[in-house]
Parts: C-alpha cells; sequence; structure tokens
C-alpha cells in the first residue's frame, strides 16, 4: 500500500483529473479522495443599530403589586 498526497482538478462535467508518481502499476486501484474545503469564516456583523429611548424616572407612587395591576378576578 502506498500513500500519495496530490493535487487534483475537478472539471466542469464532475471528473477528476489527477497526476499520480510514475513507478504504480498500471491497471485499477482503490482510491481514496478527500476534498479539504476551506471553511470560509462568517462575515462580521455590524452592530445593531437599535433606538435609544429617553430614560426618566418613574413616579414615586408607580406600583408593580399584583394587586394594583389586575382587578378583582386577578386578570
Amino acid at each position: 500500500m502506498k500513500t500519495i498526497e496530490t493535487t487534483g482538478f475537478v472539471g466542469t462535467s464532475g471528473s477528476l483529473h489527477l497526476e499520480v508518481p510514475t513507478g504504480l502499476v498500471s491497471g485499477t486501484h482503490r482510491v481514496v479522495v478527500i476534498i479539504d474545503e476551506a471553511i470560509e469564516p462568517e462575515p462580521e456583523r455590524p452592530p445593531l443599530n437599535l433606538p435609544l429611548l429617553p430614560a426618566v424616572a418613574w413616579p414615586e407612587n408607580f406600583s408593580l403589586r399584583r394587586e394594583d395591576m389586575y382587578d378583582d378576578w386577578g386578570r
């Protein structure tokens, strides 16, 4: 068994063209092909353009108690 590392060219018809070193016996051989595709990094996203809201203080008598927000039926 021999390990050969070479580059190949894939044509538009899907055919793969390789060049192998001399000295191989002609005939049918078992070939394993590994395609090493470079993973492209994701493009950087621009920062979010969120609207700015004015910050004001809550009124002093503002209540978030359940009893103050809902009626007698709890809704």
